[in-house]
């Protein structure tokens, strides 16, 4: 045991002391607390002025002046924040270690780690960019092809135009269905278009600057007014000649929509989202830049860093033939992209390729760096910890004694010299406790003692128990300065009677502890519940959880309804209850009521539905001179000098021979009786009883007795 002065805690030199008062001082006792205080108040009283007029010049300049002291003290108070936090962090050696530790082994990997990530991201971004837009102009190149061969056999034949188209048409449809071609022929001829047109109709001219030459590459119809969204159309433009002479154009359009889309998709593994256009916008020096928002132009590609992308396009506008570009956001899954990558080694092994293979191996080398960085952090701590945990008990061990705590040991862990020097500690201190554990432990048992058995006196009824009706009389004689058994009465609505006897399992403080959470819940569930039942399985479920495991509660509760004539009662593992009804006629015989269940309190599994599944809930009638008697097993099991126990049935007997005597009479009766029977044995139980005889019959009790 340890000394009234072991149980102050040491204070430990040169710790720093705890943050509250160190952070009410830094705020009200130094000048950037001050300042802090002074510039938020004129803040307030800037913006208060505010609502109400226009601010003058000179508050202008004090809101100014207040800011800058915010500033000023806030970043005062953050620096001093992290001073203070840094010194209660690292006061301890061991902290330092860690902290060494993690910032030697652990950061560089994270940063190797996230420097790879990145890595990995700008290269998936530029394959996916790379894949998509190759094979883009791979279409372009397809619609230009296209229309070169229809513009080229028009020139050669001119009056089978139509034929040509279609023939072009039926050709290129089989690749991509939404392909048009239109022929525009020199001024006075009418346009052949052949093809779908749905993102468009026909052209029935070609505009001004296009007479120039042909042209190949992308245009973009708007797709929404409000939106800088569009529809992007890969055209193609190719002049015909008719000998020698200009003889019209050949336009071939195929609408990037979610058909071409698709198809994109299905060859790259890249999915393109709506393009937007890119504004441009003036620089001082009158150049012209890209918008730096371009979020809203990729349609926030940037937000997902390994699933999206962004590549831009250059498109022509078709009337007045000015350059732009259009931004095209890109979604892509990194390992379809892979495997498209690694198809070209086509080497198979097993059921994968060997792209499939190579990351496997990767993914091994990284979990076995992940695995020797964590042994190697983990090391690395132990190690820190065996260092500095010897030393700091040394240190603790020494405050202690400085502060009178001869009882504190140091436990030794290590067979080293630091080792040798806390079992030399421990034996310094060992011979001054032997000196103090006697006088502490006898103290301590005196005042628990004393604490417990005002405890459970408070927790029994006081005074006499004066009901209607009812003749009630009862006692508690604990084995020891403190008991276990408990008993109440508690007065319900409706001119009702809650009886409870309980008894808590082991003695001492803790028994008694335990007792007066039981009333506290009986005395709120039993407002609550009037089935004695469901009030148990409510007790069990709460008590269940704050008792310790070694610990169960045994308990009866009955509710005494004198208006009904019936008393409703459940048994919790309790002892037997003793019945005698009263009889106009002959001599009564005592009923030992056994209604089913167990123990309160049990924490092993399934204890509680067990619980519920045994637990039962019985009636009885009452009538004017019935008999109740509801005890503890210390009544039953006293035992003489031969180790005979006293009994049920000897307690029985007595209720029915001495029925007709009044509660407290019977209560005196039972006591001489159990004495006699003991003799010069000693008392090994407490002994608890509650005797309830009923004054007043009731309409069903009167039924009973006829």
């Amino acid at each position: 045991m340890r000394s009234c002065n072991a149980m102050r805690s040491p204070r430990l030199p040169d710790r720093p002391s705890t943050g509250r008062r160190e952070l009410a001082d830094m705020l009200l006792r130094s000048w950037p607390g001050r300042l802090f205080i002074i510039s938020a108040a004129l803040k307030l009283v800037v913006a208060a002025f505010r609502l109400v007029a226009e601010l003058p010049a000179v508050l202008s300049l004090l809101s100014s002046a207040a800011t800058i002291g915010l500033v000023i003290s806030l970043s005062v108070f953050v620096w001093r924040m992290f001073v203070l936090v840094k010194r209660r962090l690292l006061w301890r050696v061991r902290r330092r270690l860690i902290l060494s530790y993690i910032f030697i082994g652990v950061v560089p990997a994270l940063l190797l780690i996230i420097f790879f990530l990145l890595g990995g991201v700008l290269m998936f971004m530029n394959v996916s960019a790379y894949l998509f837009k190759d094979r883009y102009e791979s279409i372009v190149d397809y619609v230009r092809l296209a229309t070169e061969e229809a513009a080229s056999e028009i020139s050669r034949a001119p009056g089978s135009a139509a034929q040509t188209l279609g023939r072009v048409h039926r050709n290129a449809s089989k690749k991509y269905r939404v392909l048009s071609f239109v022929y525009i022929p020199a001024p006075g001829g009418a346009p052949i278009a052949i093809g779908p047109w749905e993102h468009m109709p026909p052209h029935s001219s070609v505009p001004v600057w296009l007479r120039r030459g042909s042209y190949v590459g992308t245009v973009v119809l708007p797709s929404d007014e409000s939106s800088d969204q569009v529809e992007a159309v890969l055209r193609a433009a190719i002049p015909v000649t008719i000998s020698g002479a200009p003889g019209g154009y050949v336009i071939g359009d195929l609408p990037v929509n979610l058909e071409v889309a698709q198809t994109l998709q299905d060859e790259t593994g890249v999915r393109a989202g709506p393009p937007s256009i890119v504004k441009p916008r003036a620089k001082s020096s009158g150049r012209a830049v890209a918008d730096a928002d371009a979020s809203a132009a990729v349609n926030g590609s940037f937000g997902a860093l390994f699933r999206k992308s962004v590549i831009f396009l250059d498109y022509r506008d078709w009337a007045g033939g000015e350059d732009g570009q259009v931004s095209v956001g890109l979604n892509y899954r990194p390992g379809e992209l892979y495997d498209r990558l690694s198809s070209a080694q086509r080497i198979v092994l097993g059921n994968n390729t060997f792209g499939q293979w190579a990351i496997v191996f990767l993914l091994l080398i990284a979990t076995l760096f992940l695995i020797i960085e964590m042994v190697a952090l983990s090391m690395g701590l132990a190690l820190a910890r065996s260092i500095t945990s010897s030393i700091h008990e040394l240190f603790m061990g020494t405050e202690r004694v400085r502060h009178g705590d001869f009882a504190h040991r140091i436990d030794i862990t290590t067979k080293d010299q630091l080792g040798e020097l806390a079992g030399s500690f421990n034996e310094m201190t060992g011979s001054i406790e032997g000196l103090l554990l006697t006088a502490a432990e006898k103290k301590r048992l005196e005042e628990e003692l004393r604490i417990a058995r005002v405890i459970q006196m408070s927790l029994l009824p006081r005074g006499p128990i004066d009901v209607a009706g009812l003749g009630i009389a009862a006692l508690c004689v604990p084995a020891r300065e403190v008991g276990g058994d408990y008993y109440d009465f508690f007065r319900l609505p409706n001119d009702r009677l809650g009886v409870l006897i309980a008894d808590v399992s082991g003695k001492g403080t803790s028994a008694a502890l335990y007792m007066a959470e039981l009333k506290g819940l009986v005395l709120a569930l039993s407002q609550t519940y009037d089935s004695p039942r469901l009030l148990l399985i409510e007790v069990n479920r709460i008590i269940s959880e704050h008792l310790d495991s070694r610990s169960f509660i045994t308990m009866t509760y009955g509710v005494i309804d004198l208006r009904q004539g019936v008393m409703t009662y459940s048994r919790a593992g309790h002892t037997p209850l003793i019945y005698l009804p009263a009889t106009a006629t002959g001599v009564p015989t005592a009923q030992i009521l056994i209604p089913g269940g167990m123990v309160l309190g049990l924490r092993i599994d399934g204890a509680a539905e067990k619980f519920v599944a045994l637990l039962e809930e019985e009636r009885v009638e009452l009538g004017a001179g019935d008999v109740i008697v509801l005890y503890t097993d210390g009544i039953t099991e006293a035992m003489n000098t031969d180790s005979d126990l006293f009994g049920d049935a000897r307690l029985s007997q007595l209720v029915e021979e001495h029925g007709h005597l009044d509660p407290g009479e019977l209560r005196e009766r039972i006591l001489r009786e159990i004495e006699a029977f003991v003799g010069g044995a000693g008392q090994h139980d407490d002994m608890t009883m509650i005797l309830i005889k009923i004054e007043h019959a009731s309409a069903a009790g009167e039924r009973r007795l006829n």
